[in-house]
């Protein structure tokens, strides 16, 4: 409905919030009101000639300002970003409520209490203890822990101080393990066998005290004697260093000489393998020309033994140039210098293969033969005459 709307009784415009001659409503009037209204709840004074001190009081729309700019700060106090490697505890009133995963979260602040934990980060902690070795020796062994939060609602509720424990547990698994090893083993070889079963033993102390943590490796960075042995110590060392280098020295000339022993006597083997090869293959080769001469032999006895007989002289004189002959029923023993007959015979002197054939030691033979016969006549007619 317009305000000036004519009809209805004259000229005068209409007000829409009715009677026709009240005027718009005053503002000043309607907050005077509303400070009236909030004063008696605050229990101040209410009133337009209400005084205090001389001067007016604190406007009413002054408090609900100041009470939505509170509200929009708690609201703002309760906002918070959990990082990717963190979680965030919550405590509403200091009881477990909720674990965040991470991204933009809000709680009411001054009601919940928000504990942030680094889920990812790999934390240290390095202990050095001395203790006693199964064979009742002294080591100092200083060891390494690295260990990352698994479970942060266990490592922030289940134990006041679970790094405090994790102190106490490995220094507890350190003595059980090296308690149990020779002080040779933790010394040398054996250090990364304790430090594999200080970390099970250490993972189920935490596990059983619910400290929320997971041993990542433990380090077993030093162990060594007390100060006041050092110098004894040093003295077994050193030598077990020369007893392992005399070892190594035995074991490199063993591996020298044991292959050339063998090698030896594998050559051995076979030279006497090749030998009886040889030998066996001459027999037979042998064998085979003793039948097949037998078989000659019993078709012309007296060819055969001539030619036995010939080829033993052949054999007998092939390397030798001179030839001693005994005269039957004399003492002097002639000597024939048969390289000489040779080189004066000339080159009418066949030769086979650099050697005198058949035929011409069968010459020389009858010739040696019919000189021999000569001198012995000559011999017994000298004797017959005296």
């Amino acid at each position: 409905m317009a305000w000036n709307e004519p009809g209805g009784g004259g000229n005068k415009p209409k007000d829409p919030w009715g009677g026709g001659e009240q005027g718009p409503p005053d503002l000043d009037e309607a907050l005077k009101k509303l400070q009236e209204k909030l004063g008696g709840i605050f229990g101040g004074r209410g009133g337009s000639g209400g005084k205090s001190g001389g001067g007016r009081g604190i406007p009413a729309s002054l408090f609900v300002v100041a009470a939505l700019v509170a509200v929009v700060v708690w609201a703002l106090m309760g906002l918070y970003q959990v990082d990717e490697q963190e979680r965030a505890v919550v405590l509403r009133f200091g009881k477990y409520y909720d674990t965040l995963q991470p991204g933009l979260q809000w709680n009411p602040p001054l009601i919940d209490e928000v504990i942030k934990v680094n889920t990812t980060k790999v934390r240290a902690a390095t202990f050095r203890e001395i203790m006693l070795t199964r064979d009742e020796n002294i080591v100092e062994v200083r060891m390494s822990v690295q260990y990352v939060i698994l479970d942060p609602t266990s490592f922030v509720l289940k134990v006041r101080d679970p790094e405090n424990s994790l102190q106490h547990a490995a220094q507890s698994a350190l003595r059980h393990v090296v308690g149990d090893t020779t002080m040779d083993a933790a010394l040398t070889e054996g250090r990364a066998q304790i430090g594999v079963d200080v970390q099970t033993r250490l993972q189920r102390y935490l596990d059983m005290y619910e400290t929320g943590i997971r041993v990542v490796k433990v380090n077993i960075d030093e162990s060594k004697p007390p100060t006041q042995v050092q110098a004894a110590f040093d003295d077994v060392i050193k030598a077990r260093e020369d007893e392992e280098r005399l070892k190594n020295e035995a074991q490199a000339y063993a591996n020298g000489i044991v292959p050339e022993a063998r090698g030896r006597a594998q050559r051995v083997i076979e030279e006497a393998s090749a030998y009886r090869e040889q030998v066996v293959a001459e027999a037979e080769g042998e064998a085979e020309r003793f039948m097949a001469l037998l078989t000659e032999y019993a078709k012309a006895p007296e060819v055969t033994r001539e030619r036995l007989y010939l080829d033993a002289l052949q054999r007998v004189f092939r390397n030798t140039s001179k030839v001693m002959v005994d005269v039957e029923g004399g003492n002097n023993v002639m000597y024939l210098p048969l390289d000489k007959m040779t080189e004066a015979s000339g080159p009418a002197v066949p030769r086979v293969g650099g050697r005198l054939d058949s035929n011409t030691i069968r010459e020389l033979t009858n010739a040696v033969r019919e000189q021999l016969r000569q001198d012995d006549a000559s011999a017994n007619n000298r004797r017959g005459g005296r």
